[in-house]
Order: structure tokens, then sequence, then C-alpha cells
């Protein structure tokens, strides 16, 4: 049986070369027989999705693979790699699947399910987090090392991971889209549970956008909201920070005066610092 190479950067083609889509690699295995990964990080499937996928199923079949690893017992199969497909079928009433064998270890079949979600259809913010959290806690990956696994910068990991430090009350509310990940990245920038707390009460009795709670927080942190600046002159230094935020992973302010001005990064912690150091020395 061929074995997984340890680097994944090429991510599912890793797994499923163009070349063995349709060669003797694959073959056929009843449902019942498979089990779901158990690291699998997604934990919800959107149901309107999941029908317009077992509807396509029911018309043309599964047309790519699952992928799998051996089971403890004969003819038994643990998913790596096709959550998605594997429930639609089962909606869609296939007696069998697809399936390409292959071998993984626990941490290669969660850094696989991970990267499938990725590149096909987004997980929750929440549920990347807890991925990256067993990545780093279970199997001692750096955040770097994940971020070289996964084929996103190390500061994305990090932020990503800072989401869980917030009190449960508000992951709750992200993971049930009352707000989103900006709303959470906002409020983290406050001292305390307690005041996120209070602050996210106000911006949910509020109905605040994204932006109404990053300047909600800046008030709370005794920041003078900045002045009004010309059309010209803030939209061009309004990209020219969301190119540096795009460049570095952070959130980053640039103001223009009269000449010159001034470029603000925000960071959270040692790492967000280090992360930040390392990416504008690489690039000297």
């Amino acid at each position: 049986m061929p074995s997984l190479k340890r680097g994944l950067g090429r991510g599912l083609d890793a797994l499923i070369p163009a070349a063995e889509t349709n060669a003797a690699g694959v073959t056929f295995a009843p449902l019942s027989a498979i089990t779901r990964n158990p690291r699998q990080p997604r934990t919800r499937f959107e149901p309107g999705a999941l029908e317009e996928l077992a509807a396509s199923i029911r018309e043309h079949g599964v047309l790519q693979p699952l992928v799998v690893a051996q089971a403890g017992a004969p003819g038994r199969f643990i998913l790596i790699a096709g959550e998605r497909r594997l429930e639609a079928a089962r909606i869609a009433g296939l007696p069998t699947v697809p399936i390409l064998l292959r071998e993984a270890t626990d941490q290669q079949m969660l850094e696989l399910a991970l990267i499938e979600n990725i590149q096909r259809a987004d997980l929750g913010p929440l549920e990347t987090a807890q991925a990256y959290k067993h990545l780093a806690e279970d199997f001692k990956l750096s955040h770097e090392d994940i971020a070289a696994r996964v084929g996103k910068r190390r500061a994305t990991i990090t932020n990503t991971l800072r989401l869980l430090k917030l009190p449960q009350r508000i992951l709750d509310s992200l993971a049930n889209e009352q707000i989103v990940e900006g709303h959470a990245k906002a409020l983290l920038a406050l001292p305390s549970a307690q005041a996120q707390l209070a602050a996210f009460a106000v911006v949910i009795g509020k109905g605040m956008t994204v932006r109404q709670t990053e300047e909600y927080v800046r008030q709370l942190q005794g920041q003078k909201p900045p002045r009004p600046a010309r059309p010209a002159r803030r939209a061009e230094a309004d990209a020219v920070a969301e190119q540096l935020r795009d460049a570095l992973g952070f959130k980053v302010a640039v103001k223009r005066g009269r000449r010159g001005g001034t470029i603000t990064i925000h960071f959270y912690s040692d790492d967000d610092l280090n992360a930040i150091t390392d990416s504008i020395v690489r690039r000297r």
C-alpha cells in the first residue's frame, strides 16, 4: 500500500494524483464499512449545500474517490478526506462509493482533513482554530510548522488560535454566525474577559458592523477617533494599510499628515511581535 509523503505542501494533489483518479487504484467500498475520521475538524454541515451535493451524486455518482485508511478489522476503513461526499452519498442512498486506500498517521489524518476543507469548503473560524490547536498540542507542532503544512502564513495561524482565548459566550455567538471573525478579533484587543463580554453585549445590542466594533473598541481603550481626511488621501492610506495587512497578517493603520505620517502595526503577544519582525527582516 503506498504511504503518504511527509511533506504535505501539495495538499490533496499528493493524495490523489491526477493519473490515479481513473486508474486501477480506485476501488469501491460499502458506505457502512467507512468510519468518519475521528480527527475531522468540520463539526457542522450546511444542510442546503449537502442536499445540493446529494442531488448531484444521485445524477452523476461520486466523481472523485474518497481517500481512506485501513481500519483495524479487514474490510473496514477510516475516512481521511471526503467528509462532505460521504455524508451526501448517504443522503443520496448510495450503497457503495469509490475509494483510494492510503496509509496515514493520526497527525496526517488531521492535516489532510484540514487541508481538504480549506481548499474545497472553508471551515468556520472556530473549527479551524480547534484543528490548529490539535496540531500544536497533540503533535507538538510550532505555528511555523502548521503554517507550512496548510499553506498559510505563521501570523494567520497565531491570530486564528487567539480566537480560542475569548469567553465561551462570544465563541458560541461566533459558531452560530451571530457575529463574524472580524468582530471577534476586534474584541480580543480588550484586556479582560469581563471587558470583552461587556463590549460584546453592546455590539450585539446595537447590531454593529465589524468596522463599528473596531471603532468602539478603540474608544474603550481611550484612543481618539482619527481626524477626517481628504477622500483621496484617505483612500490611498486605506489601500496601503490593506496591502500591509495582507503582507504581515496583522492589523495595520496608516495615518497621513501634511508631511509624511505614521504606520501602526497592532500585535497582541510576543509570538505576534516575533512574527512581524521575522516578516519585515526577511524582506530586507
